[in-house]
């Protein structure tokens, strides 16, 4: 902490010199009075030795240690100089002006809002009981906006509206007391997971049975499958700190062919250890296979006392025992922040383009493009922060509920969700005062949003519609992609050909689709409960996201292999909701820790905080050039305008050499013509369906007629000629019977 954090309410006067800091008087409740001098040492941090005429008792805020006596010392840091555009708290701390007297305590002590004249609302505003003023349209809501709730009290509102309405959960979830849901299995599982834990209040403590094993979370699990390599407690914590001991394991060992281990030395020593001797074989004992041939090894062959081994060398592991082979260090995911080039026996770390390799970290480091930034919400704001820097200016205020975010840095545009206004906004991040409505019909609770910048459209995610849908930029051409076998879409994130999202349902999952939906597929299925998180990292192909049930920042390739867990730690994500990368680093933001963390996107170490004490952090997008490399936009590079279709052009996925390009797409209530490219009323398309099988059924009731017709034509002209030679050949016998018959009388 600073020296500024020990109280300045209790510190009458600090001022500072080259030589050090000098601090007259003891703080006001302390032993005595006295002064200390702080004298500078060479260090990163300033430690300054302190020392007392008397006793003093400091806040115990301070690094400076509680004492008694003449002298007491210890080390505490040098007053941070704020800026011009910044206040300093009481507490030392630094924060933007803009901050003060606003109704929002950014200060730890509150002292920014301290002294400030009381309010003096507007026509467009509301006054809390307490003074403070909220935007009119807050007021009467069903949703709490003042400190003391006076915005929905009854009597404040017109016919007694205001109390926020029930909260209806599905059937397999559970209603917490703070009024969200969570999962229906998650009470009493030893973990809470509502807002105020009300999923663990009036649980029974379980207890395993002798036989069994108590998981982390409070589940029991049969004993014999803990550390059988597979996991069966949800947490996974029958299977930590397992560890596999092997009797005959390492060098000093030998386990005879009767099963019996000895000590190595007794191995080929003259004296038969094992019960079956097989520790002193004639024909192995005091012979140096290696003489014949290398031992046959493609390397090294080491002679033994029994027998011999081939062994390999850095960057090789043995095949078949004798050979060697390279070892495919770039398999490693985490070799690497972006290329990994494999070598014979070695690697080699590069970057892409506009990037540097810093040769002792091996990350790569960002050469062209403007400073990077964070920018994240805080429920009221979207606020700005440079990288490197713990100070941070509001960008968009005045928002009632800011849940989802992120930005096209090319168009400098900014969108951001209200999921209580129920809303999609966007605004230039030059002039973020003047907003526009992108989304507002048919959404509902837009928690997940995503930018797609080389196309030009926005993808968001509807948790209560469950639904996954996408729209032009400016909210124009609106299609629904997904609406088939979601529980609870979240957190969404796309690049030039893919789109990823998380569904928080039961089984919970992280799927993938092209940006036209087509191709979808299960990503994560395993060892998921809660993904309420997701970003990309375009550069390197990996997908990041964090479980706020599981606690855990894992990763994975954009295809499906190579999935690591960086971070598993209550105490460190104890309910994270967003995250973000850059370089080396991952960032995240937390709802019960109040603050943003970064840590090394591979190792998962290096744990900092970035911002603390702020109030409800939500999403959390970084804004650089490098972030959203350029591609090709096929919709509009060939020559038919949008593609040739007549509503939307959307990017097909790119599964191998024969797939198109891109697809077109019609609104929800019309579909695409035979053409593939026009749209048609659902209607018009089964008229016609329906006009061609009549078609064809006249056509083929036709000729089945003619058929028909033709062959009982034949049928009766054959009858015919049977009757009339049969007719004939009666009266030709007839005749000659006559004839002879009148012979036969003459």
């Amino acid at each position: 902490m600073w020296l500024s954090q020990i109280s300045q309410r209790r510190v009458r006067r600090v001022s500072s010199a080259a030589a050090g800091v000098s601090i007259s008087a003891c703080p006001p409740g302390g032993a005595a009075t006295g002064s200390l001098t702080a004298r500078t040492a060479q260090t990163s941090r300033a430690a300054v030795h302190i020392m007392l005429s008397r006793s003093c008792l400091l806040d115990d805020r301070s690094r400076v240690q509680l004492c008694s006596g003449r002298f007491c010392s210890g080390l505490v840091s040098v007053l941070r100089t704020c800026a011009d555009e910044e206040f300093r708290c009481r507490s030392g701390q630094c924060v933007s002006l803009s901050f003060v007297c606003d109704s929002d305590s950014d200060c730890d002590d509150g002292s920014d809002e301290a002294s400030c004249p009381a309010p003096t609302c507007g026509p467009g505003s509301f006054q809390c009981n307490n003074s403070v003023c909220v935007p009119r349209l807050w007021a009467c809501d069903g949703d709490s906006d003042c400190a003391d709730g006076s915005d929905e009290w009854p009597q404040n509102c017109a016919g007694g509206t205001g109390q926020q309405p029930q909260t209806v959960c599905r059937d397999h979830e559970l209603l917490c007391a703070s009024g969200e849901c969570v999962h229906g299995s998650w009470r009493c599982d030893g973990s809470g997971d509502c807002a105020d834990s009300s999923d663990e209040h009036n649980c029974t403590v379980l207890t395993c049975r002798p036989d069994e094993f108590l998981c982390n979370d409070g589940s029991c699990v049969p004993g014999m499958r803990q550390c059988d390599g597979n996991p069966d407690c949800r947490d996974h914590s029958d299977e930590t700190d397992c560890v596999t001991v092997h009797a005959c394991a390492g060098p000093g060992r030998f386990k005879c062919g009767s099963s019996e281990c000895i000590s190595a030395d007794g191995v080929c020593d003259g004296q038969r250890d094992c019960r079956d001797g097989s520790d002193e074989p004639l024909k192995d004992c005091n012979t140096n296979e290696c003489l014949t041939n290398n031992g046959g090894c493609s390397h090294t062959c080491s002679d033994l006392k029994m027998g011999y081994e081939c062994v390999c060398p850095a960057g090789f592991h043995l095949i078949n025992r004798t050979h060697c082979e390279d070892v495919d260090e770039c398999a490693d995911a985490d070799r690497c922040t972006q290329i990994c080039i494999n070598l014979p026996g070695s690697f080699r770390c590069d970057c892409k383009d506009g990037f540097e390799l810093d040769h002792m970290t091996k990350d790569c480091k960002a050469v062209t493009g403007s400073g990077a930034f964070l920018l994240f919400s805080t429920r009221h704001e979207v606020r700005k922060m440079a990288l490197g820097s713990r100070t941070y200016t509001a960008l968009i205020r005045q928002q009632k509920n800011v849940v989802a975010l992120d930005v096209d840095v090319h168009s400098d545009r900014i969108f951001w969700s209200d999921v209580s206004l129920k809303k999609i906004y966007s605004a230039a991040a030059a002039d973020p005062a003047h907003r526009s409505t992108v989304i507002d019909s048919r959404i509902s609770r837009p928690e997940g949003l995503a930018v797609d910048w080389v196309h030009g459209n926005i993808y968001w995610t509807d948790g209560e519609l469950r639904t996954v849908s996408v729209a032009m930029a400016d909210g124009s051409k609106r299609k629904t992609l997904v609406s088939e076998g979601l529980q609870n879409p979240r957190a969404i994130v796309v690049d030039p050909h893919f789109m990823f999202w998380t569904d928080c349902g039961e089984p919970a999952r992280i799927e993938k689709s092209g940006l036209n939906g087509a191709d979808r597929t299960a990503l994560v299925t395993e060892h998921i409960a809660w993904p309420s998180g997701v970003t990309l990292d375009v550069m390197s192909g990996r997908l990041y996201w964090v479980d706020s049930k599981l606690h855990t920042l894992s990763s994975i390739g954009v295809n499906g292999d190579r999935r690591h867990t960086l971070i598993q730690d209550q105490q460190t994500l104890p309910h994270p909701l967003a995250l973000a990368v850059f370089e080396e680093k991952v960032f995240w933001t937390d709802v019960s820790n109040n603050g943003i963390w970064s840590a090394n996107r591979v190792t998962g170490r290096d744990v900092a905080a970035v911002a603390e004490h702020l109030q409800s952090p939500a999403d959390i997008v970084l804004y650089h050039s490098l972030r959203q490399p350029s591609g090709q936009d096929w919709c509009r590079d060939v020559a038919a305008l949008n593609g040739g279709c007549e509503f939307l052009c959307l990017p097909a996925p790119q599964i191998n050499t024969h797939s198109p390009k891109y697809t077109c797409a019609c609104p929800d209530h019309l579909t695409l013509a035979a053409d593939m490219r026009t749209c048609v009323s659902v209607t018009i398309r089964l008229s016609r369906s329906l006009t061609v099988a009549v078609c064809l059924l006249v056509v083929g009731s036709v000729l089945l007629w003619r058929h028909w017709r033709m062959k009982n034509t034949n049928t009766i002209h054959t009858h015919t000629r049977t009757l009339s030679t049969h007719t004939l050949t009666r009266t030709h016998t007839h005749t000659l019977t006559h004839t002879h018959s009148h012979t036969h009388t003459v």
